[in-house]
């Protein structure tokens, strides 16, 4: 199972991004998915997860401005960021929580993340 996500750049404050994320693998179920951001010094923080029946739940910095949506016949997941701040300026990573791939599950899975960059 392999998580690759796409997306990221460079964009002034205010503007917009939208990430994507595609699981590959013979993947025959994903329990969540989800966003997580690293910055210089920090340790990684949850931005954003959505479950398999579309339960999502969001970090406070990114309520009403970030939507995560997610295809499950595509095995996708996206991230839309409205209004974004230099503060939302790192690397985003995206999570599959408990997937299942023939007769084997991962409880977390990782991609390689995406750099984003807010410029004031």
């Amino acid at each position: 199972v392999q998580l690759q996500a796409s997306g990221g750049g460079l964009v002034q404050a205010g503007g917009s991004l939208r990430l994507s994320c595609a699981a590959s693998g013979r993947i025959y179920g994903i329990n969540s998915m989800g966003w997580f951001r690293q910055t210089p010094g920090k340790q990684r923080e949850l931005v954003a997860t959505i479950t398999a029946g579309g339960s999502t739940n969001y970090a406070d910095s990114a309520k009403g401005r970030f939507t995560i949506s997610r295809d499950i016949r595509k095995k996708m997941a996206y991230l839309q960021m409205n209004s974004l701040k230099p503060e939302d300026t790192g690397i985003y990573f995206c999570n599959a929580h408990d997937t299942y791939e023939a007769s084997v599950s991962y409880p977390e899975v990782w991609g390689q993340g995406t750099l984003v960059t807010v410029s004031s």
